[in-house]
């Protein structure tokens, strides 16, 4: 099913609920992936991987919604592999990005004990952390 109209507009309805909260630029970035990978797979699963790959590479998740990252690129070693990659992700989370950009990050979303984290574990605490808002926006 298409995401986008004909005139490219975003089909509000048939985006993921944290791409709903997020700006026009990363809902487009997804639904035209996904249109596009939908065509070229048949395997509904690997459209979905790719728009989210795709997406990382200009967006990171933060809390409920995705913002405009920094630096373009992909986000961890996942969204930088080939078709046949298979490694951890970090759901969203720039795991590339500096360790002081996830310690503001980590401030914003108020994670305790963030002073003595390393880079893996803020990144992972990061990652909690936007999975607890995403899931308290979807019950409002």
């Amino acid at each position: 099913m298409a995401r986008t109209t004909k005139s490219g507009k975003v089909k509000q309805s048939e985006l993921p609920s944290t791409l709903q909260r997020s700006d026009d630029k990363a809902q487009r970035t997804y639904a035209k992936t996904l249109d596009s990978a939908e065509e070229q797979y048949d395997d509904a699963q690997r459209a979905h991987q790719v728009a989210f790959s795709a997406l990382k590479h200009t967006h990171e998740k933060v809390g409920d919604h995705w913002e405009p990252k920094e630096q373009y690129g992909p986000s961890d070693a996942q969204a930088e592999g080939g078709r046949d990659t298979n490694r951890e992700t970090a759901g969203g989370v720039d795991a590339n990005s500096s360790k002081k950009h996830l310690y503001e990050l980590a401030t914003r979303l108020e994670i305790p004990g963030r002073s003595k984290m390393s880079k893996d574990e803020l990144v992972e605490a990061l990652q909690k952390a936007n999975n607890r808002k995403s899931a308290q926006a979807r019950k409002k």
